[in-house]
């Protein structure tokens, strides 16, 4: 069993940011745009989202790219933490600005102090690393399901994130065993 702590996210944190990679997508599609979960991967992201409820109890927002899977991630997550708001957000899909989804959160802080980012690699690990440490080299890539927790302590910017934790899918499943 994996032991666990408990952070105080409402004293400790002015924003928290779950970065979400999709879960297991089918292979087969007309385009990349449309590829759907695979069957393993709705069942994986129920149980996934259903540990991550017992580390994180709330989810204010949930943004996502527009490409399907992410969308359908994003909505198993919502229906786990009874239908959080979600919209898409278009930088989330690969090839787009950091920059951008850095102005999404410095304009979603006082709405949605919790919020989660569905998106795709190897932009997600590139986003994260960007928000750590103001590089957007690529040395924290994230499996698909996997989530990683990052803190903005006082403000929003890139470098100033402390990362909380990462998990991969199956130490997220383990949270409910």
């Amino acid at each position: 069993m994996m032991a666990l702590f408990y952070l105080d996210y409402e004293v400790n944190h002015f924003m928290q940011v779950l970065i979400i990679r999709h879960a297991d997508a089918e292979n087969q599609a007309k385009t990349d745009e449309l590829r759907p979960l695979s069957s393993k991967g709705k069942a994986d992201m129920w149980e996934n989202a259903q540990g991550l409820k017992q580390i994180v109890p709330q989810i204010d927002r949930i943004a996502h790219s527009s490409l399907l899977r992410a969308q359908q991630t994003a909505e198993i997550i919502a229906q786990v933490y009874s239908e959080v708001p979600l919209e898409i957000l278009h930088p989330l899909a690969p090839g787009h600005s950091m920059t951008a989804i850095l102005t999404y959160l410095q304009q979603q802080v006082q709405i949605a102090p919790i919020i989660a980012l569905v998106g795709h690699e190897p932009s997600l690990g590139q986003l994260a690393s960007w928000l750590l440490t103001e590089q957007a080299g690529q040395w924290m890539p994230l499996k698909k399901g996997a989530i990683c927790s990052l803190e903005f302590p006082n403000q929003i910017e890139m470098g100033q994130a402390i990362l909380n934790w990462m998990l991969r899918p199956k130490q997220l499943r383990q949270l409910v065993d």
